[in-house]
């Protein structure tokens, strides 16, 4: 940032300091001066930040003096406050040039430094008639509010240096995120000639060999499909505000999550136990067997391998649940806060497979469909369960009925 801006925003940070005023009003009160002044003072400037100006001086926010008419330059160079109680009687100031081109006759100033030492200015207080300023309580105050104004300088630029580092980051990310939704709209068409290619092959007589290979090419081409669909849901939900979704009033999920958990049995080998104790609600489906897959295959990777994994999903109290456990754990406080964000990739026990996506997609899904997903781990197990609220069903009156008859009682 050039020098003149820098300044700039000095005079403005001073200027914004709760107790700007107030320490101004104070010095001019106790020690009887008409003039106060908090200036930044550089080698070669001399700039009032902030004035309480009774006397006419004529020096407001941003003003500025010839910094070697001043006696600041000299208080920046030895680092020490300079105070004259009357400059007829001072044997060092009584013949300054500096005091006497203003018609001075008291004066003092007080050197402002970060903790790091590094000088900001003065705080002074002047006027053109003998004020009593050398006493160890006004020293004693002058420098007490010198570091006050230090202390809140040094506030307010943190502040705006994480300001701008967040700024910074955010239009990185935003970049980085742009760049993924390209490079995996981009992949879609290879991965897809491949996936094409093998299923031509697979309907080719091949030896046993050749068959494992395109076996095996089928089955990274699947994979590098959920992959890319990971990144293009992530930058779907960044950039556009949340992943979207198309809810069906009336979505058969329990047949979508016996299919998800079929294919997943099929792929990993592992033993799933199920428990549907639902059936049509107003959700996407096809979202919602993705968060189940997701939630599934984290199961997979990161639990216990002889284990049973554990699925249940049901409805009560106006609300839909689905949940899945698996043996493991237990997971540290400091992972499970971080289990929903993207690129995490911490959890204990886990292959290195993945983009650590799954879940901050899964964690997205549920948000889309205003519910949630958490974590809990105890008792040698981990589970997730995701739970979103259920619109109230209209009632049926038995007059509707063929017959007038009640309402049978849905099967639970």
């Amino acid at each position: 940032m050039p020098e003149g801006e820098v300044l700039q925003d000095d005079v403005t940070a001073v200027l914004g300091l709760p107790s700007t005023s107030r320490i101004l009003k104070a010095v001019c009160a106790l020690t009887g001066v008409r003039f106060a002044a908090i200036a930044r003072v550089t080698p070669e400037r001399w700039i009032t930040c902030a004035s309480l100006d009774r006397l006419g001086f004529g020096l407001g926010p941003g003003d500025e003096l010839d910094v070697n008419s001043t006696l600041c330059i000299e208080v920046r160079g030895c680092g020490r406050t300079i105070i004259v109680d009357d400059v007829a009687t001072d044997p060092l100031y009584r013949d300054h040039w500096k005091l006497r081109q203003f018609g001075i006759t008291s004066y003092i100033s007080v050197p402002i430094a970060d903790e790091e030492g590094e000088f900001f200015g003065t705080l002074c207080g002047l006027d053109t008639e003998m004020r009593p300023l050398n006493s160890p309580e006004v020293l004693e105050t002058f420098a007490l509010f010198a570091d006050l104004i230090a202390a809140q300088l040094g506030t307010h630029r943190a502040l705006a240096t994480q300001g701008r580092e967040l700024r910074r980051e955010r239009s990185f990310g935003r970049v980085r995120e742009e760049f993924l939704a390209m490079l995996g709209h981009d992949l879609r068409n290879p991965v897809s000639a491949i996936q094409a290619g093998a299923r031509l092959l697979k309907r080719t007589p091949l030896d046993a060999r050749s068959a494992a290979v395109v076996e095996q090419i089928d089955s990274s081409a699947a994979r590098m499909e959920d992959l890319i669909r990971n990144l293009l849901d992530l930058a779907r939900g960044r950039l556009g505000g949340g992943i979207p979704v198309e809810i069906d009033p009336e979505a058969d999920i329990r047949n979508a999550f016996e299919e998800v958990v079929a294919e997943t049995e099929t792929a990993s080998g592992r033993t799933i136990q199920a428990e549907f104790a639902c059936g049509k609600l107003p959700c996407d489906p096809a979202r919602m067997g993705q968060l189940l897959s997701n939630l599934l295959g984290n199961a997979v990777t990161h639990g216990t391998p002889d284990a049973p994994i554990h699925v249940r999903a049901t409805e009560r109290d106006s609300r839909f649940v689905v949940s899945v456990t698996n043996a493991g754990g237990p997971l540290p406080r400091k992972i499970l806060r971080s289990l929903f964000q993207p690129f995490n990739r911490g959890q204990a026990g886990s292959s290195g497979e993945g983009l650590g996506l799954g879940l901050y997609i899964a964690s997205e899904i549920a948000k889309a469909h205003g519910g949630e997903l958490t974590a809990h781990s105890n008792d040698g197990t981990v589970t997730f369960a995701m739970t979103m609220p259920l619109p109230a069903r209209p009632a049926i009156s038995g007059a509707g009925l063929p017959g007038g008859g009640a309402a049978e009682k849905p099967p639970t």
